[in-house]
This record gives structure tokens, sequence and C-alpha cells, in this order.
């Protein structure tokens, strides 16, 4: 997931895209705690995309194009 491509959907996608990314967090998380030994690496790259989404979508409401919706 690249800020580039983030960049150019809309901000009712980016919001769709972070609660996907939370979840998937949530369950590596929860794959951690019950003992399944999910990868290592993914918490990192999750975390990473959720701050890159949260970035754009800031970008976004700086430059005025907020969406329809409460708060980010």
């Amino acid at each position: 997931m690249k800020a580039k491509d983030l960049r150019a959907k809309s901000a009712t996608d980016l919001r769709e895209d972070l609660l996907k990314l939370r979840r998937e967090q949530f369950n590596l998380r929860m794959a951690r705690a019950s003992g399944q030994g999910a990868k290592p690496d993914q918490f990192s790259k999750v975390r990473r995309n959720i701050a890159r989404v949260k970035t754009v979508l800031g970008e976004h409401q700086a430059a005025g194009t907020k969406a329809s919706g409460g708060k980010g």
C-alpha cells in the first residue's frame, strides 16, 4: 500500500480501508494472545498502513474535501 495510491481514493474509501486495517490489527492481536503464532512482521506493516491512511485522510480534510460523516 503506497501513499500515492491512497491519494487517488476518496475519503469514504479511505475510511473503509482504515476500518479493514484496524480489524486486521485486532485479529493479529487476538491470534497472538491465543498462541496461534501470527507472523511477527505483519504487526508493523499493518500499523504503518494505518498511519498512511490516516495521514492521507488528514491531507484530504486539510484540502477541504471533507467526506460526509462524523469526525475522523
